[in-house]
């Protein structure tokens, strides 16, 4: 537990009970004009952990920015004990752009831990690796899916973490999808840190979904309610169903170019040779039926109109628990 009396981060120092906007400098443009991203940072009166919550590390992963947008509107980042710090969208630039990664063609989450002279993404991994993860216990790092493709909210993990298992159920995100740590992420410093980090992924860029947000906001209140943070002013609701554990899981390609329709739901069982999808041409004469082949439970589906030979239609489990 990191928590003391003054907190001292990015040159400001917040006392408990305090609340404070401190600016996140992310670069000078060569007009001059700095380009600062606000950190909103609120500390109970009473002691207790800290608990960094992040999101826009891609420009156009709006469902992550939108979470921590309601955390803070809903004043659920406002802790009973400890401290949480909201950091809501990193990638300003590419936020901005509607762009995944950086001016410098970078992507953010390949370059940590960062450089203090290196590139402009780079330098940005670098101030957040050394000036704000260090003051964190526990992290919660909010993303989206890709383009076209729809993922279940999910929570990514490296297995043999019994830490992070645990806080998997109790976020309660219908999906715990066991992955690797990729090479110069931000989980994967965070992880060489010694700082625990949930992943929260949910939704596709450019879009904003209901239910992917809810069960981000909740998932967030439940956590906090698991560390005796969170405000009796605010519920945090049981999961409606038990977590599905996915240790092993393939993509089902297309295997022709057309029009594409899925007629599997994401967070779906399917058994071997079910029907999940169609690919069609738009004169009539073909129609090809994509059938499973694997028996397995979805959790992202292309949402692409039009396809071609080779793409990725569905994700699918090949070995999972719940």
């Amino acid at each position: 537990m990191k928590e003391d009396e003054f907190l001292n981060i990015l040159g400001e120092k917040i006392g408990l009970g305090e609340r404070k906007e401190v600016q996140f400098n992310v670069a000078k443009l060569h007009t001059q004009s700095n380009i600062d991203v606000p950190v909103i940072i609120e500390r109970s009166k009473n002691p207790g952990p800290t608990v960094l919550i992040t999101a826009g590390i891609h420009g156009d992963e709006i469902n992550g920015v939108e979470i921590v947008r309601q955390i803070i509107a809903k004043g659920i980042n406002k802790p009973k004990k400890g401290s949480i710090i909201c950091l809501p969208v990193i990638n300003v630039f590419g936020f901005v752009h509607m762009d995944r990664e950086f001016p410098d063609g970078r992507d953010l989450n390949r370059v940590f831990p960062g450089s203090k002279k290196g590139s402009l993404a780079s330098r940005v991994a670098h101030k957040l690796i050394t000036e704000i993860v260090p003051h964190a216990d526990l992290i919660l790092d909010f993303h989206t899916g890709g383009s076209d493709r729809f993922n279940a909210a999910q929570i990514r993990i490296g297995k043999s973490k019994p830490e992070l298992e645990e806080l998997a159920k109790v976020f309660g995100a219908p999906v715990v999808l066991y992955t690797r740590n990729l090479r110069k992420s931000f989980r994967n410093t965070c992880y060489k840190l010694g700082v625990p980090i949930l992943l929260f992924e949910g939704g596709k860029s450019f879009h904003i979904d209901s239910t992917i947000t809810n069960t981000g906001v909740n998932g967030a209140k439940r956590i906090l309610n698991h560390l005796d943070m969170l405000r009796t002013t605010f519920k945090a609701s049981k999961p409606k169903k038990n977590c599905v554990f996915i240790h092993e899981s393939k993509w089902i390609r297309a295997n022709y170019s057309g029009m594409f329709r899925a007629s599997a739901r994401i967070n779906q069982t399917v058994e071997k040779n079910d029907v999940i999808g169609h690919i069609t041409d738009p004169y009539g004469k073909f129609h090809h039926f994509v059938k499973s082949p694997y028996k397995g439970y979805i959790f992202s589906v292309n949402h692409s109109p039009i396809v071609y030979q080779g793409d990725a239609l569905f994700h699918i489990s090949t070995k999972f628990n719940s």
